[in-house]
This record gives C-alpha cells, sequence and structure tokens, in this order.
C-alpha cells in the first residue's frame, strides 16, 4: 500500500487493507475510526520476542522464541480435538497446539523437515513443553520480522497482536510525506525532530513511553499548537465589529451606593475591565474567574445595570434552577428601585407564563431575563440583545462559547463566570480565545472559614456542637463521598449518614445526592432554604454555586479522599454571610502522605488559585477537580503540568502567527480534530 496524499490519513479504516466491516467494528470499539487514529494510537510498552531460545532453556508462562524443526504433523480425525505439530532441536521436543485451525493452512506454514521461527507463550502440559496458537509462525528468512522487540498496544476483544501490528505497520511505514509548518531552525532549537521522524520513533523504538523523548515533546507541541491555534482564530472570529454600549454609569453608582458594604479594590478593577470592553467597538468575549465568595454576581449586575442604561436587554443563564432563582430574588433586590422589567424563566415556567414571557421579550418589554439554559432555546427570541452572562459554566467548551455568541447576534456581549479557580497553564488551554478577569479578594465582612479535622473515630463529638448550632439557627451541610455504601470502598455512605444523623436529629435533616431526579433535589434544597430543616445531608452535588448565607458549619467525611480544590469548593458553600463559617474535615486513621499534605494546606489558607495550584503539583492535570468532570479535556498527550515549557514556548509561537498565514496550519487543525471549531461562520 502507497499513500500518495496527506489526505489519505483521514479516510476511514476501512480503506485499509485486510479491515473489513467485523474488524472496523472492533476497532471503533477502541475510538479508531479514521487511519490518522491509528497514528495517535501509540504502543504503551514492548514485547520482547528479540532472543533465539533453545528448547531446555523455555521458562514456562513466559512468552519466548524459538527456532525448530518440523518433525510430525497430527491432525486427528475426531471433533473438536486440537491439531498437533510435533517440533524439536537438538536439545530436546515441543507440541504446537492448534484449537479451531485449518489443515491446509497449517501444512503451509508448518511444512515437513523444514526450520521455522515460533514465537509464543509457554505451557508445560503431561511432561511436554506446548506452545498453544503461537502468536508468530514463520520461516527462517523472515525470522527478523519476529525476532525483536515488537511494540504492545492497548488493543480490545476480537484484535490480536499480529492482527494489529500488521494494520498499525501498513500505516507508518506508508506515512506520506508531510510538509513541515515549523521552521527547520526552530525545530532544532528547540530540540524537536519533525513530523514523521516523530511519529516513526513512537511506534518503533521506545520513545512513546518517555514523555520527555524529542518525538513524544514534538507530538505534544504540535497538540497544543493546534488547540491554541483554535482558540485563536475562534476568539477573532467572536470579537468582531458592533456598535459601543454608550452609559455613564448611573443606574450602577446609585446601586453602589446602596450597597451594604463596599467593593474590594479587585472588583472594582474587574469592573472597569468589563465596562471598557462593553464601550469597546469589538464584542466583549470574556470570563470572570472568582474564588469562591469573592462577589462576582454583583460585579456582574453592576454591569448589567450599564448595558441596561443604554436600552438593551440583558439575559442571565446558571446550570440549576435553584441558582437561577437566587439570581432573581437578588436582582429583584438590587434592582428595586429602577424602573425595568425582570423576569424568570425555566423549564418548569407555566405554558400560560412562558407565552406571556416570550411574546413581551420579542416585543421588548422585558429588560433583563434570568433563568436555566432554556434561555437559549430555538423559540426565545430577544428584541435588542445586548448582554450575556453565564453562571458557573466551566462546562462549555470552545463549540458551545462559539454557538453562544452566534446566537446572541452581532451587538451582544458574552460574560462568563466560574467560581472554580484554575491554574494559569489551565486557563490558557480551556479559555485562550477568552479575555480572562481575576477577583483575587474576598470582601472584608466575610470572615476566614476556620478549617479544623478530626479522626473519624471521635464523630459521636460532633452532637453537642451540631445542635448548638440548631439552636442558633445556623445551618450545616454533611457531605459523604459516595450515596450507598459499598463493600469494596471505605468511604462513608450518604444515605447511612442520613439515617444515623436521622435518629439524633429526626425532624432537621435533608438528603441529596446525584441519584435523586432534578424536581426531588430542587424540593429539598428549598426546604433547607427556608429553614424547614437545618442539616442537609448531601454528596458533592452542593459543591458549586447554591448560596445559604445561614449555612456556617459544614462537614465532610472521608476528607482525605477528596482532592484539595474540591475540599475548598465544599468548604466555600458556608460562611458566606457575617458569621463564623466553620469546616470539620473528618479522616481515616491511615492517611497517605500527600492526604496529610493537602489538610495542612487547607489548614492554611482560604485562597483559592494557590490551592488550585497545589492541587495541580499533588493531584496531577487529568485528576484535577472539575476538568475530568467538566469535559474540557483537551488533551490527548500534553499534560499542562508536566510540558509547562511547551505550553509557554506554544503561547508565544501561536502569537506571532498571522490570520493570512493560516492555511498552512490546516493539516495541523485538521489532524487534531479542531478544523470544524473555526469554520464558526457569522458569529
Amino acid at each position: 500500500m502507497s499513500f500518495l496524499k496527506k489526505e489519505t490519513i483521514f479516510q476511514d479504516i476501512t480503506k485499509l487493507k485486510g479491515v473489513g466491516s467485523v474488524l472496523s467494528k472492533y476497532l471503533k470499539k477502541k475510538r479508531i475510526e479514521k487511519i490518522k487514529d491509528i497514528i495517535f494510537n501509540l504502543p504503551y510498552s514492548e514485547t520482547d520476542r528479540s532472543k533465539i531460545s533453545k528448547l531446555n532453556e523455555l521458562e514456562i508462562g513466559k512468552i519466548q522464541s524459538i527456532k525448530v524443526l518440523v518433525k510430525k504433523l497430527n491432525f486427528p480425525r475426531i471433533r473438536n480435538l486440537p491439531n498437533k505439530i510435533v517440533c524439536e532441536d537438538d536439545t530436546g521436543e515441543i507440541e504446537i497446539v492448534y484449537f479451531n485451525s485449518r489443515e491446509g493452512y497449517l501444512r503451509k506454514i508448518f511444512p515437513l523437515n523444514k526450520w521455522v521461527v515460533i514465537s509464543g507463550k509457554i505451557n508445560f502440559f503431561k511432561k511436554k513443553y506446548q506452545m498453544t496458537n503461537p502468536d508468530y509462525v514463520t520461516n527462517e528468512e523472515n525470522q527478523e520480522y519476529v525476532i525483536k522487540n515488537i511494540p504492545k498496544y492497548g488493543l480490545t476483544k476480537g484484535i490480536n497482536e499480529k492482527k494489529y501490528r500488521s494494520i498499525s505497520e501498513q500505516v507508518i511505514k506508508n506515512l506520506p510525506y508531510i510538509s513541515e509548518w515549523l521552521d527547520e531552525l526552530f525545530i532544532i532549537k528547540n530540540n524537536l525532530l519533525n513530523w514523521n521522524e516523530s511519529i516513526k520513533k513512537l511506534h518503533w523504538t521506545d520513545d512513546a513511553k518517555n514523555i520527555k523523548s524529542r518525538s513524544y515533546r514534538r507530538l505534544v507541541f504540535d497538540e497544543i499548537c493546534a488547540n491554541f491555534l483554535a482558540l485563536s482564530e475562534n476568539r477573532k472570529r467572536i470579537k468582531k465589529e458592533k456598535i459601543p454600549k454608550v452609559f455613564k454609569n448611573t443606574i450602577s453608582t446609585k446601586i453602589i451606593k446602596e450597597l451594604p458594604f463596599k467593593l474590594t479594590k479587585s472588583q472594582e478593577s474587574v469592573l472597569n475591565e468589563i465596562n471598557i470592553d462593553l464601550k469597546n467597538p469589538k464584542r466583549m468575549f470574556r470570563i470572570l474567574q472568582g474564588d469562591v465568595g469573592s462577589g462576582k454576581t454583583i460585579v456582574s449586575f453592576l454591569t448589567i445595570a450599564n448595558v441596561l442604561e443604554n436600552k438593551y436587554q440583558c439575559a442571565l443563564m446558571s446550570p440549576t434552577e435553584i441558582l437561577s432563582l437566587q439570581h432573581f430574588n437578588l436582582a429583584k433586590k438590587i434592582f428595586n428601585k429602577i424602573n425595568i422589567r425582570i423576569e424568570f424563566l425555566t423549564g418548569k415556567t407555566s405554558y400560560s407564563k412562558r407565552k406571556e414571557i416570550l411574546k413581551d421579550l420579542a416585543e421588548g418589554k422585558i429588560n433583563f431575563l434570568i433563568g436555566t439554559h432554556s434561555l437559549f432555546q430555538k423559540k426565545i427570541k430577544f428584541k435588542n440583545l445586548g448582554y450575556v452572562v453565564i453562571d458557573e459554566q466551566h462546562k462549555f467548551g470552545v463549540k458551545q462559547r462559539s454557538d453562544l455568541a452566534k446566537k446572541g447576534g452581532k451587538n451582544c456581549d458574552l460574560l462568563l463566570m466560574s467560581a472554580t479557580p484554575i491554574p494559569r497553564t489551565m486557563m490558557m488551554s480551556l479559555y485562550g480565545d477568552m479575555d480572562i478577569s481575576k477577583i483575587n479578594e474576598k470582601p472584608s465582612i466575610r470572615k476566614t472559614i476556620l478549617t479544623l479535622s478530626k479522626p473519624e473515630k471521635k464523630i459521636n463529638e460532633l452532637w453537642p456542637f451540631i445542635k448548638k448550632n440548631i439552636k442558633q439557627q445556623n445551618q450545616i451541610f454533611w457531605v459523604c463521598p459516595l450515596i450507598n455504601e459499598s463493600q469494596f470502598l471505605d468511604y462513608s455512605s450518604a444515605k447511612k449518614r442520613f439515617d444515623l444523623i436521622g435518629k439524633y436529629f429526626p425532624k432537621e435533616t435533608g438528603l441529596i445526592h446525584g441519584g435523586l431526579d432534578k424536581e426531588e433535589r430542587d424540593k429539598v434544597l428549598k426546604k433547607f432554604l427556608k429553614k424547614e430543616i437545618h442539616i442537609l445531608v448531601s454528596t458533592t452535588v452542593i459543591e458549586v454555586g447554591i448560596d445559604f448565607p445561614d449555612a456556617n458549619l459544614i462537614i465532610i467525611e472521608n476528607a482525605n479522599k477528596f482532592g484539595l480544590a474540591q475540599l475548598h469548593q465544599l468548604r466555600g458553600r458556608v460562611g458566606r454571610g457575617t458569621d463564623q463559617g466553620i469546616c470539620v474535615l473528618l479522616y481515616k486513621d491511615t492517611l497517605s502522605k500527600n492526604s496529610i499534605k493537602r489538610l495542612k494546606i487547607l489548614k492554611k489558607t482560604d485562597d483559592g488559585f494557590y490551592i488550585a495550584e497545589e492541587d495541580l503539583k499533588l493531584r496531577g492535570f487529568g485528576d484535577l477537580i472539575g476538568y475530568q468532570q467538566s469535559g474540557l479535556k483537551n488533551f490527548r498527550f500534553a499534560d499542562p503540568l508536566i510540558h509547562e515549557d511547551l505550553f509557554k514556548l506554544a503561547e508565544a509561537f501561536i502569537k506571532k502567527i498571522e490570520s493570512s498565514e493560516i492555511e498552512k496550519y490546516n493539516f495541523l487543525l485538521k489532524l487534531f480534530d479542531k478544523a470544524e471549531i473555526i469554520n464558526v461562520n457569522d458569529i
């Protein structure tokens, strides 16, 4: 097979010799659908078949290669009995056993009185060495194909090493010549390799196991560049010309004067950044990142006030109904003296009310709409939408952000808010198409949450403390990792803990977890919000966004099993009013070194950005909270922690690329499935 064009690698795997409909189904289970997926399916190890062993040197259970003389072929005529080939060398004898094999095929590969090279797993049966269904059988002339270290790939049922190797070699041996998108001097200066050489080394040497090898780093650099390039182009497409917003801060200044607290310097700085964007002739596409309790929502409301002053409509979207309702109630309070109409829309809004809202929205009678993702359904039409704020939407990928920007219209500015502090290298890879604002200080009225740790065996000491908090009308979160008990994991179960706490405080306890349907969960949360119950036993579903100002105590079981950033997010659910918040971390007696480090860091600081960096160091990129779960894992090979230098190098490299040069990198974008992201038209 000879590839003449580089476009071949984007074709379906069925174009490869030997890959029919059955085999392609097995390959697709491994997410190998196109020929390029074979290129990116790197070996994870090697099978050592490099030494030819004498029969008296064989080790049972080990994969070994032998060179033997075929002495006898035994094909029994009784059904279901195996075929056997007796072979020997000058030191002994071995049986090669085949089940469900064709006689003609075996006679062809095992010619009598000829030497053959065989490789497979050694067994011992009835005082004889055996090899059952060997992996490789070849003649002396072709022994070099077998007697070597052979790449080992992650395979699935229905594909053996020999078959996959033939497919992989078919692709790698016939790689088309790819004209470089990197200058030769750049490659040499940064100790990389050219593309074709890198791919071959990754498949035919042990470079794939070494993430610091030149070939692996080249693949990582290409992947980062493809991601950054897509983000950069997406940014250019979104930040198109618009009519600048015109306002004098009249409404926002009035609101600031009536606030019961003073804005922090960080809030003022971010407010100024957003206002400049709103007045700019280019559309705003910005993410506001702030630690838990840093006051992002009030900043967004102040910017909304400025857009309302300019007679545009505004929309605020939140991931849950209860969070949207909290924003709606706060908005009514903040804008109570301003002559604007605010409405609330979710999937549960009654048909008649929904119909009224849609009509008035299209006619421009509603100024500010708050709700869940239902705000962006096709039927919803705004008359003059000028500003969209999306809260807690760290789950949105690049394509979704493009779609939202497109839906908003040409004069619509977009602000995303996230309470999950993210390390810088991750911010670059996730939000490189957006401008970034940070609120990195807490309001002065907020007290630092007191963080305590206690061994789980002393859990009974907590009951009087909880009773005291309930008497003071404080509310309590009790967080467990699992919904049900597990016979395999020694974690606490939310249901089990709910039953236990219910015995002490029978009418004061509620339970929520991911297994409940949304309606049931919201029902319990509303009871907690109205203070009909004082203790909420929960899994980590309470982690982000919900604001309960009277919740001042949180107890987290098996705290050593959570990541730092997740513990910090959970801790941020309390102390959101003026009273002291307390976080109690319960742990098992046996703690790992990393668990001890995590608890110490958490007790030492409540700086979410510092905690996020430390969490990245301790847990690694793939396990960081909110990352795997969010669907934002943009990289297959790159790791922001291990390859930080390549992220910085790629960032500088992409900044130098002009829009006119983008065609040069089309192959790279297509290779890493980024091409469709930047083909978003008419945003």
